[in-house]
């Protein structure tokens, strides 16, 4: 048990506390503290968990704002205080372990725990967490990703785009790039909906056939390149898991026939069909559809950090360094026997061999390295779009191309098109990171060398919070 203690510190003549932790069924009179005729006090023992509570003051039920708040399951706003036990307090750290980053970004940087079994990058000791305190904040982030709907998403103002169906392949392509689209949706106009996603892995399974046919195969339209996919899919890459059909993946949004639906099932929709967006589409009485926004990750996840930015003091496990918490694809050296191995690329590695392992590892990118595994460069599935220009793809052999070659198509485009940060920066700012336009994964690199130790992408982040 763990002594709480509960503040209101704005007056009043009666002031009770009540919350889940008594089942909401009794008020407890709260103290005036001694010398001060405003602030109010109780402590109450409590078990290690997640808490709402809620008080009432002069007969009327308040909550207190500079506090962390959040809608209950009936949409009630309650306080929420996280109860951490006694296995949460600081441990005895050694500030010698570590040497402080040297990025641009301001980290918190957290030595290591002495005496700890388990190791980290470096083979340094491993941060340990109780699974109360991770499962403590990922019931805080559920509660909020609940209460939220896909309308937050969508913004004041702006554009969103649909192409039809029947447009030819090139044409979409040529749209992609020129308006730096990495995904588009599909509409079809004798069905009147929503048809699919048009998106830059498309464009190299393309790229690829046209290599190994070399002549552009007979579907022309998006609409025939889709059926011919799914006929021939094992054909272009055997190794590659044999494509499924999978039905559009869509959110109706239904403000006048029921409740929006939440950011959590939009979340869980995009990690459980492998996708990186979901269109969310106004239907209206079940017959025409307009399309408002374009949902992904990085969306939901600013969402997530402007909800708690202000509340990082009760929210410890966003304040760790990232480079300790059990997320992102790390290299052996960097992480002995945790996750998947790490994949790079040089410079001068073919354009075709980049292709195929974009779409064999299912991965939206590598980080390009020297020989001493210094970081270069990004080669992402979204680059493939800059062969549209001028025609490129069809003036270029894939296996006579070179990745740096590439990139340099991209011109002004390919400045600033990534992110970096260290092992030692915490999870929020990641988080922070993760959430601009554009910015899909991290490249972890030693602050010093820039030598690759790892890559954390927006699928990683939210996989850890949903485990």
């Amino acid at each position: 048990m763990v002594l709480t203690p509960f503040t209101w510190r704005y007056g009043g003549h009666q002031v009770f506390l009540s919350g889940s932790f008594n089942g909401w069924s009794g008020r407890i009179p709260m103290i005036l503290v001694e010398g001060s005729d405003t602030i109010f006090q109780r402590i109450i023992d409590l078990r290690p968990g997640c808490y709402q509570y809620k008080f009432l003051v002069d007969g009327t039920w308040l909550v207190d704002q500079q506090q962390i708040c959040d809608p209950d399951e009936y949409g009630t706003i309650n306080n929420i205080v996280l109860v951490s036990g006694p296995e949460f307090s600081s441990p005895d750290l050694n500030a010698e372990a570590f040497q402080p980053s040297t990025s641009q970004v301001n980290a918190r940087v957290v030595p290591s725990v002495q005496g700890s079994s388990s190791r980290g990058p470096l083979g340094e000791p491993f941060l340990q967490f109780s699974d109360s305190e991770i499962d403590v904040f990922r019931q805080v982030l559920s509660m909020h990703l609940l209460s939220s709907t896909t309308y937050e998403l969508i913004p004041i103002s702006g554009k969103v785009f649909a192409l039809d169906v029947e447009v030819d392949v090139e044409q979409a392509f040529h749209v992609m790039f020129d308006l730096g689209l990495t995904v588009v949706p599909m509409w079809d106009d004798n069905n009147e909906q929503m048809a699919g996603m048009l998106t830059a892995s498309d464009y190299i399974l393309i790229l690829l056939q046209l290599h190994r046919n070399h002549a552009m195969f007979e579907a022309q339209t998006v609409s025939a390149w889709k059926g011919w996919k799914l006929q021939h899919h094992r054909d272009i890459i055997e190794s590659m898991v044999p494509l499924q059909r999978r039905p559009l993946i869509h959110v109706y949004a239904l403000p006048n026939a029921g409740p929006d639906d939440s950011l959590a099932d939009v979340a869980s929709r995009i990690l459980q069909n492998d996708i990186s967006a979901v269109p969310i589409i106004h239907s209206v009485n079940g017959s025409s559809s307009r399309l408002l926004h374009i949902a992904c990750l990085a969306g939901i996840l600013e969402n997530v950090c402007s909800h708690f930015k202000n509340h990082l003091g009760y929210l410890t496990l966003l304040q760790q360094p990232v480079g300790y918490l059990p997320v992102g694809t790390w290299a052996i050296e960097v992480r002995r026997g945790y996750g998947r191995p790490l994949l790079t690329l040089s410079p001068n590695d073919p354009l075709s061999s980049a292709l195929t392992l974009l779409l064999e590892a299912r991965i939206s990118s590598i980080p390009i390295v020297d020989d001493g595994g210094h970081f270069v460069n990004m080669y992402s599935r979204s680059d493939i779009t800059s062969l549209a220009k001028d025609n490129i793809y069809t003036r270029i052999q894939l296996d006579q191309m070179t990745v740096s070659q590439a990139l340099e198509l991209n011109g002004e485009r390919g400045r600033n098109r990534y992110q970096t940060c260290t092992r030692f920066d915490s999870l929020y700012r990641v988080m922070e990171l993760l959430s601009e336009p554009d910015v899909r994964r991290l490249v972890v690199v030693e602050a010093s060398s820039r030598r690759v130790e790892g890559v954390i992408t927006l699928r990683d982040v939210f996989e850890f919070f949903s485990r």
